[in-house]
């Protein structure tokens, strides 16, 4: 299921700076480090990104 972002904005992000500020270390976390090396998380983002018929 999908959430809808607020109306008039991108995402729900925008309207909490401190949520955003957050996720965003937790996102860059996420990708520099790990026992997954960077070819295998990238190829699951991709995967990941057309199940979910993502744009972006």
């Amino acid at each position: 299921m999908r959430i809808a972002p607020p109306e008039g904005s991108m995402n729900f992000f925008e309207h909490d700076a401190e949520l955003n500020s957050r996720f965003d270390r937790f996102y860059a976390e996420l990708w520099q480090r790990g026992a997954v090396d960077q070819a295998t998380k990238e190829v699951g983002r991709l995967r990941n990104a057309r199940i979910t018929d993502c744009g972006i």
